[in-house]
């Protein structure tokens, strides 16, 4: 099966491309070429993908079986797409986002049946928008589309809410002692997915005629407090986490650009109904707990010491929010 990945260099495409190797995929790599992306097996394309021309030019010829886009984020990147595989593809993969998903909800278990609303964050909406779209393409002219939906899904970064992304940052500060910011009281329900884990599930919708017009969520059956995550992240580490419960909306106030991600997701407990993905691809299980894959997720950073990347201004930002609740609470 030839497949095209639209920016198969993220956390969660590379974990996915690798596997997809693995089983024999012929796959296709398409970015910018502005960091390496290169995994021995697939075939790599350079283009802008907001540049049509070009990328009609990189592609070529090429006829694709699959095509994912994973950096989609907004109604003009699906009529590009619409524009470039309409009629080309026998199936077009969208990645949407969990946080989709209906804001505050009206009940914590999540199924692809819970409605999309997300007043709090323009992300979530514009992914929202994007589905419509393409459901609406699906409907009128038989556009062969599938909807992923990740939650959060982590390897090799820190599943976490607040304390950086993509860096070593909150291992930093767990390592050195230093207190860091839990959301709430810590006891809102979340699940967290291994990319390994994700990308099972996900290659089995590849090709599956059966998910064509269909939405799918995948993610762990294993649910875990705020507490439990960051604890078990300290665990790893051979530490102990020195927790502050902070409300989420007196660090979005103090915080603004943590306010979607807070308000929009992760504030609110959210299990997830894996039925769907596991009748549409049989056998599929979520297979490494949490206390598992963090460490490695610990192991790639320890195995490379240019991989522990500070980031000091979410050190600044995190001592900041802890001194203006302090301050507060006096």
């Amino acid at each position: 099966m030839r497949v095209l990945f639209i920016g198969g260099s993220g956390f969660i495409s590379t974990a996915v491309s690798r596997q997809a190797i693995t089983k024999g995929f012929e796959l296709y790599l398409l970015n910018r070429g502005s960091r390496p992306a290169y995994l021995p097996g697939s075939h790599s394309l350079t283009a802008d993908i907001h540049k049509l021309e070009d990328v009609r030019a990189a592609l070529q010829d090429l006829e694709f079986d699959v095509v994912v886009d994973w950096i989609a984020y907004a109604p003009d990147d699906i009529e590009r797409d619409l524009a470039l595989f309409r009629g080309q593809v026998k199936q077009y993969v969208f990645i949407s986002s969990a946080s989709a998903y209906q804001k505050p909800p009206a009940h914590y278990l999540i199924t692809e049946s819970t409605p999309l609303h997300n007043p709090y964050w323009e992300y979530s909406r514009n992914k929202i928008a994007c589905e419509e779209r393409l459901m609406q393409a699906y409907r009128e002219e038989g556009f062969p589309v599938t909807i992923v939906r990740p939650s959060l899904t982590y390897d090799p970064n820190f599943p976490i809410a607040i304390g950086g992304w993509g860096c070593y940052t909150l291992a930093d500060r767990l390592k050195k002692g230093w207190p860091i910011i839990v959301h709430g009281d810590g006891s809102s329900l979340w699940v967290v997915t291994h990319a390994d884990d994700f990308g099972r599930g996900f290659l089995g919708l590849l090709g599956n005629g059966r998910a064509l017009g269909h939405a799918f969520h995948i993610t762990s059956d294993e649910v875990l407090t705020w507490d439990q995550i960051y604890q078990t992240i300290a665990e790893a580490l051979g530490v102990e986490a020195k927790i502050v419960h902070i409300p989420s909306d007196f660090i979005a106030r103090v915080a603004p650009q943590l306010a979607g991600s807070l308000l929009g997701d992760k504030t609110w407990s959210a299990v997830f109904d894996n039925s769907k993905i596991k009748t549409f691809v049989p056998g599929f299980q979520a297979a490494i707990p949490f206390r598992d894959g963090i460490r490695r997720t610990l192991a790639w950073f320890a195995a490379d010491e240019r991989r522990q990347r500070i980031d000091e201004a979410v050190h600044t930002e995190m001592d900041r929010i802890l001194k203006v609740y302090a301050g507060a609470s006096m």
